[in-house]
């Protein structure tokens, strides 16, 4: 397949210490993942590795941004792009996915690529779809598994392919009904997407374990919209008009012909976005006339709020105890990031004996915050 412009990857490595903290206005200090002029958008996390899309002046296009936070110190980040526009990534472990708008002979489109950033400075970067004059986009990556939404207005379908060759991908069929499936979501065997081909929009799922015979299944039937669904484990989450306004519902797919389905949120004001990893749900919320992350915990059923700034905070993303949005305080789009601990985040019901943190386990920090305490009880020596 010829292209008029050839991929010439600008790819840069470098280590930016430019990490800005803020208020601790809901108990956790939030941070400026990478200072910048340029916008910063569409964020995503898989452990300590945080992505997003930047819009570089220099340039003039969308660039794909890479940050490791694990040493908040120093983070490292480096970047993927090429003339053209990159957006909308996604990760999961060392595998890195977006979409690409790529110049052909005779067309111009959106292509999907991944890389391999296991070795920042020697990655490997190749297509997983590229189709002449075939939109693909809104990519979602799971393992070795990569789901999009595949062709035209008015009549996307949802396509994977198999990356363990990344060399040859192996693409599939998940479904293909009249009108558009659009934004899926993978976790290991399972796809979810939003469909309206049943008159509105609607959240409808697959087992991909047999990648040449899908098996979908469906939620009930709402009059009202389902959009922007969230996966992770047997847990699918989503915002829902059903009572006027947006909120978040989730949904236990366990037994999958028989989805049990409960609400997360149904405040009166506006709450869209969500996302899910573990039994930590978080979401934009406009309660407050702004909108600002809010988060809930399916173990202990608490809702319990993130940001508190009269600028907009929206799309968030989260993985373990890392929740990333895109926040304007700045008068432009940045990414920020905030490390959840304490009884929000808890895993267990009720708090252990020894378990000094909240965190539903007695290990070393306990001790150590033990030992501490103990050594400021006032029992000095004569």
């Amino acid at each position: 397949m010829n292209r008029t412009v050839s991929i010439e990857l600008k790819t840069v490595v470098f280590v930016a210490m430019l990490m800005i903290f803020s208020s601790q206005a809901v108990g956790w200090e939030e941070f400026m993942v990478f200072e910048t002029t340029d916008d910063q958008e569409a964020p995503d996390v898989y452990g300590e590795i945080i992505v997003w899309q930047q819009f570089v002046e220099q340039y003039g296009d969308y660039d794909i941004y890479i940050a490791d936070i694990n040493n908040l110190a120093e983070p490292f980040v480096f970047v993927i792009g090429d003339a053209n526009d990159q957006m909308y990534p996604a990760v999961y472990e060392n595998t890195v996915v977006w979409q690409d708008y790529v110049i052909w002979e005779q067309y111009e489109d959106w292509d999907i690529w991944a890389a391999d950033i296991n070795d920042p400075g020697d990655m490997l970067i190749l297509p997983v779809s590229e189709i002449a004059g075939n939109d693909e986009q809104f990519p979602s990556v799971s393992g070795n598994t990569v789901l999009w939404q595949d062709g035209s207005a008015g009549d996307f379908n949802i396509y994977g392919a198999d990356i363990t060759d990344p060399y040859s991908p192996a693409e599939f069929l998940v479904t293909e009904l009249e009108l558009d499936q659009q934004k899926p979501v993978v976790y290991r065997t399972t796809a979810i997407w939003q469909d309206n081909s049943f008159g509105d929009e609607d959240v409808v799922g697959a087992d991909i374990w047999q990648r040449n015979k899908p098996d979908e299944f469906y939620f009930p039937y709402y009059e009202d919209q389902q959009q922007n669904p969230a996966l992770c484990g047997d847990i699918v989450v989503w915002q829902d008009d059903r009572s006027g306004n947006w909120d978040i519902y989730g949904a236990d797919i366990s037994e999958p012909d028989s989805p049990a389905e409960f609400a997360i949120t149904t405040e009166t004001s506006s709450q869209e976005n969500p996302d899910i990893d573990g039994n930590i749900v978080v979401w934009e919320d406009y309660r407050h006339g702004n909108w600002e992350i809010y988060g809930y915990n399916l173990t202990t059923k608490q809702e319990f709020r993130i940001t508190d700034n009269i600028y907009n905070q929206v799309n968030p993303a989260v993985s373990g105890k890392v929740v990333v949005w895109e926040d304007y305080r700045n008068s432009k789009a940045d990414i920020y990031a905030v490390v959840l601990d304490g009884p929000e985040v808890m895993g267990c019901i009720s708090k252990l004996a020894g378990d000094l943190n909240g965190d539903c386990r007695v290990n070393f920090e306990d001790f150590a915050i033990m030992a501490s305490q103990w050594l400021h009880s006032n029992f000095d020596q004569p």
